[in-house]
């Protein structure tokens, strides 16, 4: 076996962003290696994700578990460096702006192994977010810079990147929407009948769930929009004990349910009628499946889901007046243009770039 590229993994954004590239790769005969840290370690959260999108059993998993952002980096560190120094990869690729992503970047960049991010460039200038300090950090130390719309071009050239580790290859998780459209049900698997008409909703950033003023506000913004529609929330893990103790879930409209799996989980915002949300990878999801979301944060690091999608920000003052909007019949005005290179052959792209570096 040659020395092999390193797919660090971690956490549910990130499978269905590797999940093309792997198949790439694999076309392109390049010897691969998955190491799945476990930083999302719940079957619904992750190993089920492996099953759905047809990616091979992780070759290691860490099994970091939850924790501090400090603790969590810093048990992955130590275990990606004990696995680079038994694997000696060719290059280490990182998805995304997990603490997975910025531990192996880390690693990496310390024991000289080429580095690559896909999903580059993003930028919510929010210093808050921790996924903001993530995205700087590991971009800065990439050799190989992979990103998905023209503005994280922008950004880079900004910070000073130079222009030939930057590549625009389109969206590999848009990659995997595609490819799995024709398997998703027309009804999603909850527990029970869904209405005909409902929003979905997803919140698990820190500003909405961790901090008690902010959660009040957005719960206060929730109970609201279910006195228009149904509102089905899967529930990450992370938030549901804060949003119980605070009654978030104490309205006769409002559905908490498990976490879902992939296809279920599409199949959720396919049929409704409008999606919140404070992610970032459903502001792309809903621009391809052209479902209206409301994302509730003061900015995004994805502003081409507005400029070329269905997203638009609010806030917790605003989103019930948003929601009632987005129910309204509509005249028809055409299909909301679809960002450029987000067409299924991302990851096609992004491993021939790949292989390359891994050879030199």
């Amino acid at each position: 076996m040659n020395p092999p590229v390193v797919h660090v993994t971690g956490a549910r954004p990130n499978f269905p962003k590797a999940a093309p590239i792997i198949a790439g790769l694999e076309d392109l005969g390049v010897d691969q290696l998955l190491v799945h840290t476990g930083q999302h370690y719940d079957d619904r959260m992750s190993d089920v994700f492996f099953r759905q999108l047809g990616l091979p059993a992780p070759d290691v998993n860490l099994g970091v578990g939850s924790g501090s952002h400090a603790r969590q980096t810093g048990a992955i560190m130590a275990g990606l460096e004990d696995c680079f120094n038994e694997t000696e990869p060719a290059a280490v690729i990182v998805y995304g702006d997990v603490n997975s992503t910025v531990a192996a970047s880390l690693v990496a960049s310390k024991m000289h192994i080429p580095l690559v991010h896909v999903e580059a460039g993003l930028r919510s200038f929010d210093m808050s977010m921790p996924e903001e300090v993530n995205r700087l950090v590991t971009d800065r130390l990439s050799d190989l810079l992979l990103v998905t719309s023209p503005d994280a071009i922008a950004h880079l050239a900004h910070e000073g990147v130079p222009a030939d580790r930057i590549h625009f290859v389109g969206n590999p998780m848009i990659d995997t929407l595609l490819r799995l459209l024709p398997d998703v049900p027309t009804r999603p698997s909850v527990g029970f009948d869904l209405p005909d008409l409902f929003v979905a909703a997803t919140l698990h950033r820190p500003g909405n769930v961790d901090n008690l003023e902010s959660l009040l506000r957005v719960r206060d913004a929730m109970h609201r929009t279910a006195d228009l529609a149904p509102v089905v929330i899967p529930v990450h893990p992370r938030g549901r004990a804060v949003m119980e103790e605070n009654a978030f879930f104490d309205h006769p409209e409002i559905y908490p349910v498990d976490p879902l799996a992939y296809l279920d989980f599409v199949s959720l915002m396919r049929a409704s009628a409008c999606v919140v949300t404070d992610s970032g990878g459903v502001q792309e999801e809903t621009t391809v499946l052209g479902v209206p979301c409301l994302t509730l944060r003061p900015n995004t690091e994805r502003p081409i889901t507005i400029t070329h999608g269905t997203n638009v920000l609010t806030t917790p003052e605003r989103l019930a007046d948003d929601v009632c909007e987005a129910l309204a019949p509509h005249e028809g005005t055409g299909d909301s243009p679809i960002p450029p290179l987000w067409d299924g052959q991302a990851g096609a792209r992004a491993a021939a770039l790949i292989a390359r570096i891994s050879r030199e």
